[in-house]
């Protein structure tokens, strides 16, 4: 078997073992994965995926073969995990030690028995009937939507989607076989894939290292195999301004890219100014996992004076302007509903394995929901949110599920309440006077609920929830504050 995703040259390095696969090494082990995928029955595979050299093994023997695969978080609760297996009836859940302590799968699920499927390793395997409908056979990846606090969708992923998108990622940011990337973002997340193919795709290097970038161990393999390049999301470079980090500690060095949320101009300048006194680059970019999952990229040659700007659509993508009269213009200036169109957007979500068979829903089309406007050269300018989502250190979660979360908990003294994005965070509003004990009750309970550091919530108290004229809570006026 082969695989379009692994080009000539393209290596795996596992930073724990010093393992290294590339050329024939890395397509018997492709190759063995896929094989093995033979024993179980039709459909789908779900893959619990951590940062771990088999994990990535499970998903490229996925595609090699053909069978699409659902990147989950092994930290997933196990009673949502039981939920989707459910819904979707996958032929298997891979991965089962995935995640390291604390990631638990969760007890066997009825119609499954547990056990060890080769190099795919511990697995539970489906033994009750078939789906009532095979995967559609465009169907490669399917990523999980931001479903914290209740049943999350699959977004569905085509073969095209993932390979056009790697290839224009890897076109824009000059990847190519001698760079060398680390694993700085969960591989479940769509950035974190992102990194991954398109590397893969270019017959570059990725050193598999868990542990993040805040971990010695993370920057000591950094060093070790002299990557050359770093991804992080806005939090990752907040933090690391926080420690003082430096680029020029690291010799190899040379790009820097940001996803992932809005990083503040002054930090994107700050970046820019450090690396660039290397003979570095910074690149901004914008997407959605909906978009398999880069829209846009900022040249980094347009910094600083389109600092705010995630930058032009990807080669072979589109951008436009929808109107509240659902025209869409392309002339500077005229703010609305930001409209992808390329080969990158999705076939459409999936609530239940019957969706995993429908072809594709979108058309090439994406309403991305966010707001903005594009200048007179194409550079896109976001302004705001549609929909009631916001970003936790890159992780998109819904607003509303936030405030019912927080209603259902019933938290002692702890009345309504109103969350609104504020950069990497989300703040929430409680109405009347909340001590400072219980603000971080419910903090806490947030972080445990949503698998999220409880950072990521400010939790602040308001005398009243200001309201509009018809009754509705004026979340711009708490933006505004927040």
């Amino acid at each position: 078997m082969s695989t379009d995703l692994v080009a000539a040259g393209a290596r795996l390095i596992d930073a724990a073992t010093g393992e290294e696969l590339a050329g024939a090494a890395l397509t018997t082990a492709i190759d063995a994965t896929a094989a093995s995928l033979a024993e179980l029955p039709t459909g789908a595979v779900f893959a619990r995926t951590g940062i771990s050299t088999a994990a990535v093994l499970r998903y490229l023997g996925c595609w090699a073969a053909h069978r699409p695969v659902a990147l989950l978080d092994p930290a997933l609760d196990p009673a949502t995990l039981a939920e989707m297996v459910r819904r979707f009836a996958p032929a298997a859940v891979v991965g089962l030690d995935e995640g390291g302590a604390g990631a638990q799968a969760g007890d066997t699920p009825p119609g499954y028995e547990r056990r060890d499927v080769g190099p795919l390793g511990p697995a539970w395997v489906r033994t009750g009937g078939e789906p009532a409908a095979s995967p559609h056979p465009d169907l490669g990846v399917m990523l999980a939507t931001s479903g914290s606090t209740g049943s999350p969708k699959l977004v569905r992923l085509s073969r095209t989607a993932i390979t056009s998108n790697a290839a224009a990622i890897a076109q824009v940011l000059h990847i190519d076989g001698d760079e060398v990337a680390p694993t700085s973002l969960p591989l479940f997340y769509s950035y974190g894939m992102s990194v991954l193919n398109s590397h893969l795709v270019s017959g570059a290097t990725v050193v598999v290292v868990d542990g993040g970038v805040l971990a010695r161990e993370f920057w000591q393999a950094f060093d070790r195999y002299s990557a050359t390049s770093l991804a992080g999301v806005p939090y990752n470079y907040e933090m690391l301004a926080r420690i003082r980090w430096s680029p020029a500690k690291h010799p190899s060095l040379r790009t820097l890219t940001q996803a992932g949320g809005r990083l503040r101009n002054e930090m994107i300048l700050a970046y820019h100014e450090k690396i660039s006194a290397l003979g570095g680059r910074f690149y901004v970019m914008w997407g959605q996992t909906e978009a398999g999952p880069r829209m846009s990229t900022l040249p980094a040659d347009q910094l600083p004076q389109r600092v705010g700007s995630p930058g032009l659509a990807l080669p072979g993508g589109t951008l436009s302007v929808r109107l509240d009269d659902g025209s869409e213009t392309r002339e500077p200036g005229v703010t609305g509903e930001i409209v992808y169109r390329g080969p990158n957007v999705m076939m459409g979500y999936a609530d239940t394995a019957a969706d995993l068979s429908r072809g594709d829903d979108q058309g090439g089309v994406l309403y991305t929901g966010d707001l903005g406007y594009l200048d007179d050269e194409g550079f896109l300018y976001l302004t705001g949110r549609l929909k009631r989502i916001g970003k936790v250190f890159g992780i998109r979660v819904n607003l509303d599920d936030i405030e019912k979360l927080v209603g259902q908990a019933g938290v002692d003294g702890v009345g309504p309440v109103a969350a609104v994005p504020a950069g990497d965070k989300v703040v929430l509003w409680c109405e009347g006077t909340v001590d400072a004990d219980r603000r971080a009750e419910v903090a806490k309970l947030l972080a445990e609920r949503m698998k999220l550091h409880r950072s990521g919530f400010d939790v602040r108290d308001i005398d009243r929830l200001p309201l509009l004229s018809n009754g509705k809570i004026d979340y711009r006026t708490l933006e505004a504050r927040s």
